[in-house]
């Protein structure tokens, strides 16, 4: 017979915090996407041009890409058509892996990024950033990252 364990309910504070971090996180991302929008982007489609443009040769492996950005293979695969559509971004077929397909930036995307990238820096100072002072920027860099690095850790498995 197994021994049950008793749920260690949230404390007051606790269940403030957490509530506080995902009120946060849902509005900021919410915000995000709404200044993205008279450029015609999604917060997935900016973070797949900013993966691209700060990778070697603008490329990355559509399997590399999915991990980065936290979609499915299927997801990203939906995506990246709608932005080869849009003339951001095209598939190139792998010269070592005939399965494999590499995702690259065009020139238009390259040239998306130049001019959305200070819109979407200016929206992250804005609604964030410059919210808190720098000292609080670090407390919660530092508080944060033992969970990113969990979460990190954690990514594929059950």
């Amino acid at each position: 017979m197994e021994t049950e364990t008793a749920t260690r309910w949230l404390t007051d504070a606790e269940q403030c915090a957490w509530r506080t971090h995902l009120d946060v996180s849902r509005l900021l991302m919410h915000q995000l996407e709404k200044d993205l929008q008279p450029f015609g982007l999604t917060n997935n489609d900016y973070e797949i041009l900013v993966n691209l443009s700060e990778s070697p040769e603008h490329r990355m492996r559509m399997s590399d890409l999915a991990t980065a950005t936290l979609q499915s293979k299927s997801r990203l695969s939906h995506q990246i058509t709608r932005m080869e559509a849009a003339g951001l971004v095209r598939r190139v077929n792998c010269e070592s892996d005939r399965r494999g397909l590499f995702a690259v930036l065009t020139d238009e995307g390259m040239e998306t990024m130049r001019k959305v990238a200070p819109h979407h820096v200016a929206s992250v100072r804005r609604h964030f950033i410059d919210l808190l002072p720098p000292e609080a920027l670090a407390a919660l860099r530092e508080s944060l990252s033992p969970v990113a690095d969990h979460l990190r850790g954690n990514r594929g498995k059950a």
